[in-house]
């Protein structure tokens, strides 16, 4: 992954979400992280690279999607275990307190995961966004109980804050069966 930087642009049209990536990576120097239609009929692209080079996809996507574009972000020195939780690539190798959020907004679930890998020594499980979730984004986490509470206190501020949180638990000594075949992609 190039860093320190992750961009998310929604559109909220496929034929148009298509034309941007394809633009995004002909004009900057970015890797793709996922481009993809998303539930409900949107298109998501994600990418990383440094500040500049995202800064440089941000102003290519505007211009050619246009009034399509219907959220971006751009964050800034990211935490590690972003990209891999997004694209199922985390290796956990022990399970403690887990910690699960879910938005109505992808956007605010990405910018939430970030804050709360910040926040504390937590490990990103994974984070899936918008497809077969009717466009909302959830993202689930491990570590020590007062750590797992600090990291869902921080995220779900910020969530609530934007008016998008759909829930928010924390699952104490998880059973093994559900980190087998609940928690991990």
């Amino acid at each position: 992954m190039k860093g320190p930087a992750l961009g998310m642009i929604e559109l909220k049209s496929v034929a148009r979400g298509i034309k941007v990536t394809d633009g995004i990576c002909k004009k900057a120097s970015v890797d793709i992280i996922q481009t993809s239609a998303v539930c409900p009929g949107k298109y998501m692209i994600l990418f990383s690279g440094e500040v500049a080079d995202v800064e440089e996809a941000f102003q290519e996507a505007a211009a050619i999607g246009r009034d399509l574009v219907i959220n971006q972000i751009i964050l800034s020195q990211l935490h590690p275990d972003i990209v891999p939780a997004i694209s199922g690539t985390t290796k956990v190798a022990e399970f403690k307190s887990v910690g699960v959020i879910e938005s109505f907004s992808i956007s605010s679930c990405v910018i939430a995961a970030d804050m709360a890998a910040k926040a504390c020594d937590v490990k990103m499980i994974e984070i899936r966004l918008a497809n077969g979730l009717g466009g909302k984004g959830y993202f689930v986490m491990t570590g020590e109980q007062y750590a797992i509470e600090e990291a869902l206190s921080v995220a779900a501020a910020h969530i609530r804050e934007e008016g998008m949180l759909a829930g928010c638990e924390i699952i104490e000594n998880p059973h093994p069966e559900l980190i087998e075949k609940g928690l991990y992609w």
